[in-house]
């Protein structure tokens, strides 16, 4: 099925989910690389409620976590996008830019590309004045990805993820922010 994506680069295509990109992203739910960050492995019902919300804010707003598809051979790699900040906490109704990949496709610039892209398009087509990030302390990955988009940190910003337990390793996050 071919779908009009909502950004493209040259290599890929941030677009809308579809129904054959559900076991794909599953199979990242499943997979403690892609998830070591993230409080549990999650099954596969709950990775479709995750793509459900993706696909309910794109329908709400125009935008949202989008399906990463590689151009060349029209693979599912991830998602990556725009989204509201919906929980309590210090930015919470801010947009914030979010990924995430199968480890497969780690390391390869898929996720700077497609970031990168987000960016363009929150900052040019939305007219966004600011856009956040958000990580625990130990995903050095993806600050580093915050940091090379020209994120900044901002520490005035921190929080405690209100979804988790006080003491739980995940619970400290820190923020990054960018401006046009």
């Amino acid at each position: 099925m071919t779908v009009k994506p909502a950004i493209e680069t040259a290599r890929l295509w941030l677009r809308p989910w579809i129904d054959a990109d559900l076991a794909p992203f599953a199979a990242m739910g499943r997979d403690p690389r892609v998830m070591a960050h993230f409080p549990a492995l999650v099954d596969e019902a709950q990775s479709k409620a995750t793509a459900v919300r993706a696909m309910n804010h794109i329908g709400e707003h125009g935008f949202g976590f989008w399906a990463v598809e590689r151009k060349s051979d029209r693979q599912f790699l991830g998602f990556c996008g725009l989204k509201t900040v919906s929980f309590p906490c210090p930015i919470a109704g801010e947009i914030e830019i979010g990924w995430r990949l199968a480890h497969a496709h780690w390391g390869q610039g898929y996720a700077h590309e497609a970031a990168q892209a987000s960016l363009d398009h929150g900052f040019g087509v939305l007219g966004l004045a600011q856009i956040t990030s958000f990580t625990v302390p130990d995903n050095t990955r993806s600050w580093g990805l915050m940091e090379r988009l020209g994120m900044e940190r901002r520490s005035d910003l921190d929080f405690d993820h209100p979804e988790l337990p006080p003491g739980h390793r995940l619970r400290p996050h820190i923020v990054y922010v960018k401006t046009p």
